[in-house]
This record gives C-alpha cells, sequence and structure tokens, in this order.
C-alpha cells in the first residue's frame, strides 16, 4: 500500500525474545525456500489459502496453518493489532544476503499494508525504502510504503527474522497508525511504545480474510486503480493518448458490467476487452514510467489487467517482480530515485495573507537560475475550470491531491512551462526548469501541489501576526485586493484575499473577525500540510529576519533551496508591488484595538506556528 512516508513504527514493543522461543520450537526443517529462489530468502507460512502451508496464492479464504497454532504468543501478537489478517508468514534473511530491490505492484498489495515485528535482528540490518532507511529493532512494530523501492540489507553473518504479515487494516490498527511515529518527520516527543507481555491462557481468536480477488472486477473498482496508476505516470508526451484511450476502456467495461455483471455469459466479451486494452497500451504507453520508477505497463498487468477477470484456473499468486541482487548489495548507496524531467524541486513561497510574500517572491526571483510567470498565478491556475472555487460551491480556496487527475495534472504543468521566464524576461528553453511560484492562495493547496509537482520545496514565510492582521485589515478596506466581489451568499464587504474553509460562518461580522478567521485557518491548514510532508521540503524565512538583512537572509535561504546567488543587496529593499502604505515600525499599533481584541483567540495556532519555525 502506498503510504504518505516511507516508515511508520506502531506505539508497541513485544517481547521479541518469547517470539524466538516460539519459533525455534518449529524446527528448522520447517523452513521453506522463497518461491522464486531469491538467495537466502526463506518463509514459514503462518496464515495462507485454506490454512494450506504449501500455496503461495492470494486468492481465496486465509486462514491459519498448524505452525501458528503452535505459537500462542506470536498469535496474540496479531490479536493485539486487532485487523483481519491476510497472508502471513515468518521471513528469514540468511547472513550476507539481502530482499532485493523492488516495489509491489500485485493487485493483493494495493490496499494491503504489510506489517513487520523483528524477532531475531542486528543493528547492522539494513531497511531501505524510497530515500528513507531505519533499522527495526527486535520487538518493534513497522509498516512502510510498499509502492516506493524497497530493499533490506544483511550484512552480518547472522540470518534475520521477521514476522510479516499482510492486513486491509481495521478501526482498532487504524488507531495504532495514528498513534504511530514517522522518522524523519516529526520530533514525536514523548512518544514511546507500550509493551505487550506473554499472557498465559486461551489463545486469542483472530479475524482471518476471506475475499481478497474479484471474479469480475466492478467499473468503480477499476476505475480507482487505474486513475491511481495514471497519477502516478511522469508526465511524458504519451500520457494524453494513454488517458484518452484508458477512457474509452472504462467506460465499454461499464457497458459490459450493466449487461452482464458476473455473469458467465459476458466472460468473452470481458477478456477481449482487456486484451484490446492491453494491446493499445502496449502501443502508446510503452515508455511511460511511474514516479517510483516502475513501468506502467508493467504495473497495469499485474496489479489490475491479471485478476479483471477470473475466467482460468490459474492461482493469482503472491509474487512481486525484483530486481536481481548484485554484488554492490552492502554498499550504503540507496536504489536510484527517479527524477522530475520538467520541474527540477519548483519552490513555493507560502505565507499567510499580507505576510510579505511578494517582496521575498520579487527578490528571491533575482536569483539566475530561477524562472517565473512574472506575476501571481491566480488566473492561470484558476482560469482552468476545474480548479474554480466556483466548481466546488464556492466552499473555499483549498485543493486536495485528489483532485490533481492525470488530466488536469498534465494541462496545469503545460501552462506554467509555456509562460515562464528568467530574471531578464528570456523564455524556457531547456528543461528541467527551477520554476519560482507564490501565490497566496497555494498556502490553502500543499498537498495538490505536492502531488502535481513531486520534487516541489515550500518556503513559508512567517510574520507577526499583529503585523499581518493589521495588513490584512488595510487590505480589506483599500478595496484593492477583492478576490471574489460578488460572492454568493456573501453580504458584507467584496470578499478580499483568499477563500477560507468556513467563510459563510463570517458572514455579518466585524471585520478584525473575518481576518482574524482568515489567518487563523490559513495557518493552521498550513502547518497540518507542511508537517505530513519530509522536512528537507521545507525551508522557514522570518519576515522581521528578512527585511532587517536581506542578503544575510538570501544567502541562507539559496543555499538552503540549492541556488546560485549573485546579486548584492545594500540597504532597505524596495517597495513590493503590493504595498498599500509606507511600511513604518509599529505600523500595526494603528488598529490595536481590533488586533487586542482578537489576538487571543489566535495564541494556540501563533504558539504552534513558533514551534513549527523554530525546530
Amino acid at each position: 500500500m502506498k503510504l504518505q512516508v516511507p516508515f511508520v513504527q506502531l506505539p508497541l514493543q513485544f517481547n521479541a525474545e518469547a517470539l524466538a522461543r516460539e519459533i525455534d520450537a518449529l524446527g528448522v526443517e520447517e523452513w521453506r525456500e522463497h518461491p522464486q529462489k531469491f538467495p537466502g530468502n526463506f518463509a514459514l507460512p503462518l496464515i495462507s489459502v485454506d490454512g494450506d502451508p504449501d500455496s503461495d496464492s492470494v486468492s481465496g479464504p486465509m486462514r491459519p496453518t498448524a505452525y501458528l497454532a503452535k505459537c500462542p504468543y506470536l498469535t496474540q501478537v496479531l490479536a493485539t493489532l486487532g485487523p483481519v489478517w491476510g497472508r502471513t508468514r515468518l521471513m528469514k534473511l540468511s547472513g550476507q544476503a539481502e530482499v532485493s530491490p523492488h516495489f509491489d505492484i500485485n493487485y493483493y498489495w494495493r490496499e494491503r499494508m504489510r506489517v513487520h515485528v523483528p524477532i531475531v535482528t542486528r543493528p547492522d540490518v539494513r531497511f531501505l525504502c524510497g530515500d528513507a532507511e531505519v533499522n527495526m529493532k527486535p520487538g518493534e512494530c513497522w509498516i512502510f510504503d510498499t509502492w516506493r523501492m524497497h530493499r533490506v540489507i544483511n550484512s552480518t553473518d547472522v540470518e534475520r527474522i521477521h514476522l510479516v504479515a499482510d492486513t486491509i487494516g481495521g478501526e482498532a490498527f487504524s488507531g495504532l497508525v495514528q498513534r504511530g511515529r514517522a522518522p524523519g518527520y516529526g520530533a514525536f516527543e514523548g512518544w514511546h511504545a507500550e509493551p505487550v507481555e506473554p499472557i498465559d491462557g486461551a489463545i486469542p481468536k483472530l479475524r482471518y480474510e476471506s475475499v481478497n480477488i474479484p471474479v469480475v472486477m466492478s467499473p468503480w473498482e477499476m476505475r480507482e486503480h487505474v486513475h491511481f496508476l495514471l497519477s502516478e505516470v511522469r508526465p511524458h508526451p504519451q500520457l494524453a493518448a494513454a488517458q484518452q484511450g484508458t477512457a474509452r476502456f472504462l467506460v465499454l467495461w461499464q457497458e459490459l458490467w450493466a449487461e452482464f455483471g458476473t455473469d458467465r455469459a459476458g466472460w468473452p466479451a470481458y477478456r477481449r476487452a482487456l486484451a484490446a486494452f492491453e494491446a493499445f497500451m502496449q502501443q502508446v504507453g510503452a515508455s511511460l514510467t511511474l514516479a517510483n520508477g516502475g513501468l506502467l505497463t508493467n504495473s497495469l498487468r499485474i496489479m489490475i489487467l491479471s485478476v479483471a477477470l477470473n475466467d482460468s484456473d490459474r492461482v493469482p499468486d503472491g509474487y512481486e517482480p525484483r530486481q536481481p541482487a548484485k554484488a554492490e548489495a552492502t554498499s550504503s548507496a540507496p536504489a536510484p530515485v527517479a527524477r522530475d524531467p520538467e520541474f527540477d524541486r519548483p519552490i513555493f513561497i507560502l505565507s499567510s495573507p499580507r505576510s510579505g510574500s511578494t517582496l521575498l517572491f520579487e527578490t528571491l526571483a533575482q536569483a539566475s537560475d530561477l524562472f517565473t510567470i512574472g506575476r501571481e498565478s491566480h488566473a492561470l491556475i484558476e482560469g482552468m475550470e476545474a480548479l474554480h472555487p466556483a466548481r466546488r460551491g464556492f466552499d473555499s480556496n483549498r485543493l486536495d491531491a485528489e483532485v490533481a487527475t492525470p488530466e488536469l495534472t498534465h494541462e496545469l504543468r503545460d501552462r506554467f512551462l509555456s509562460e515562464l521566464r528568467d530574471r531578464d524576461g528570456h523564455a524556457l528553453d531547456q528543461l528541467p526548469v527551477r520554476m519560482l511560484e507564490k501565490t497566496p492562495k497555494n498556502t490553502l493547496r500543499v498537498p495538490f501541489l505536492a502531488k502535481i509537482f513531486p520534487e516541489a520545496r515550500f518556503v513559508y514565510l512567517y510574520r507577526d501576526p499583529r503585523e499581518t492582521l493589521s495588513s490584512m485589515i488595510e487590505a480589506w478596506q483599500s478595496g484593492k485586493f477583492r478576490t471574489y466581489p460578488v460572492l454568493p451568499g456573501w453580504n458584507g464587504l467584496p470578499w478580499s484575499l483568499l477563500l477560507v474553509p468556513g467563510w459563510r460562518d463570517l458572514d455579518g461580522r466585524p471585520l478584525q473577525d473575518i481576518v482574524a478567521a482568515q489567518w487563523e485557518a490559513t495557518t493552521r491548514i498550513l502547518l497540518d500540510d507542511l508537517e505530513a510532508l519530509p522536512r528537507d521540503r521545507c525551508v522557514v524565512v522570518r519576515y522581521d529576519a528578512f527585511v532587517a538583512d536581506p542578503a544575510k537572509e538570501m544567502s541562507r535561504l539559496s543555499a538552503a533551496l540549492g541556488l546560485t546567488w549573485d546579486r548584492k543587496l545594500e540597504g532597505a529593499l524596495p517597495l513590493s508591488r503590493y504595498t498599500v502604505s509606507q511600511p513604518a515600525p509599529d505600523k500595526w499599533r494603528r488598529h490595536a484595538d481590533l488586533i487586542d481584541e482578537v489576538l487571543p483567540r489566535l495564541q494556540a495556532t501563533i504558539e504552534r506556528a513558533e514551534k513549527f519555525i523554530a525546530r
């Protein structure tokens, strides 16, 4: 299953020694070679189809093998985690062996998490997933993003044994995941794992999955899987043709479903549709690659087409394509990560409204290797009907990742590419390009932007909320920042600045309440989104430090973002194009009475923002 982060450690700590004793009692002779004969890889089945230890299928009712019945504490471990269990095994990796690089594109793991509980291991055993790496210690409990390229290297001479269990999850399990920690994605102060010791007595009952592979894949499931794969495709000239052909296939599949459902009479028509679609994709999509480095056509065949119709005696297995083991398996270099061929680490400046983002944008745009569209991208983005807030009933400017369909992604990227210019006004002449973008509404679009631009970097500009609120009040009163002059259901001053969730509740409220709500919602949502990203994708700038010493801040910011800075900044910066009135120390005090009224309501979010930027 694809996760937002490479690894999550669940808040449970099991007794690895007790688990090891149970495994030792099973006997060395019970271990089986990996079905694909990978050197040094062995398994001992605990839950399999019909409880058959010789079955490697992922189709059919999953039931416990005789081995699991002999392991009461291991059963307790699975019961403590609480979900419905699928295929589950003990996995052994011999000394000086590896689990070679691969990503799990099998249909079975599209919606299943893989739980690891290390039982016998050493500090030198390395688990790599994407750009991240952990050493899973004995008794810990982990899940990881199986969609990213991952591998395991055992450079010691001692075997490694893990419990490896597949599950769709469940309510209790989701709670454990929510309370887990993701290394490198937060400080997690005070986090700890709860000890779970063996309990004598009755062996707890487990829940097992009984339905896993469709007879005929419904059009709704087909559409969801296909759209997921297309959303993972890197930009390519052939992508549009693949999308158009896919749309025609999905219409045909729904047409057949409406006529036949799962009736065997329709199976020949289903099979013809699948064969024609696969042939079409091999013709137009053979060069399309996914963000994880895989080929679209391979993933399409293994994840979807091979299981969309169960009209043969072939039993779907749980194998996954792997790269062959290499002599340099113990190298410290991670598997290569695919790069965006068009947008090299594009930079988005984010802040609450009126925080000085235009001044920062106009200054940073002087870096020699940056390209911009020369203005804010309100019209460029909202000029696309699907992205205008009217499309969602003017709910807000919020855009989540789900909005970024393959078709929309392609169009928006092309729109930016067609308008980018360097600091001297010259058009783009080669790819990839480093783009700089600043639009206040983007502060509510981080998940959307992160999906459209996989290498995006975000610059969070933070300004004293008192100064910001005062400037927001001034902006509303000036009438120069009207974003939605005729907003359905709004009866106050023409709506100004970005449109936040919950704006309807502000109708009829004083202006200070409106801007306070805008600031709080924007900052809270932005912090939620930034905290979900890897730390290296966000850089923080304090407005006061920036205006006090712009040369120093530009040097620091350029280094953090990998830019070339060759401008000299001396004295005060020029006013930005959107300045309403001349800056002055303590200018915010013009509205001190209004700000003092609303500031206490914002204190929790202010403290959270201060803590975030201080990290």
